[in-house]
């Protein structure tokens, strides 16, 4: 039974998505800045990852999709504050507390958007880039072989 020293363990995919970390390697960080503010740059992303190089936006107009996984998110949230504001509070149109249902989801949906906007980018890029899928070992091979094969031709 031999023991391999670059057998490291895979980084858990819960963690990295709460951390916005890239889905290839789970190490470096999906955003220039860790935090949401200045909301101007919030969304500012680097051109790789600074670990392994993954694109960031492997096409373009990649993030379109996000809306998607940004609406969802936030319909879920609108249910989330349902289930706990009717536990806590109760729902009735007859003493309008579902109007103040309505106005503490509305104000936390509102407060929750950068956070949403976000995190709807990092869990689309986890839906279309595995873990692994591209190393700067793979990415110099690729590089040897492109320029191996065009000194040949």
């Amino acid at each position: 039974m031999s023991t391999n020293s670059n057998n490291e363990q895979k980084p858990s995919v819960v963690k990295a998505i709460f951390n916005m970390q890239c889905p290839s390697c789970r190490k470096g960080h999906m955003y220039k800045q860790k935090s949401m503010f200045p909301l101007k740059t919030m969304l500012d992303m680097p051109e790789e990852c600074p670990v392994c190089g993954q694109k960031m936006e492997p096409q373009t107009g990649f993030y379109f999709g996000t809306g998607y996984v940004s609406y969802a998110l936030s319909v879920a949230l609108f249910a989330f504050n349902l289930v706990w504001y009717w536990g806590f509070f109760g729902i009735s149109y007859k003493d309008n507390s579902i109007f103040y249902y309505l106005i503490t989801s509305i104000s936390i949906v509102v407060l929750m958007q950068p956070y949403i906007m976000r995190i709807s980018r990092v869990l689309y890029l986890y839906l279309f880039v595995r873990y692994g899928a591209h190393t700067k070992e793979q990415q110099a091979e690729h590089h040897d072989h492109a320029v191996a094969s065009g000194n040949r031709a």
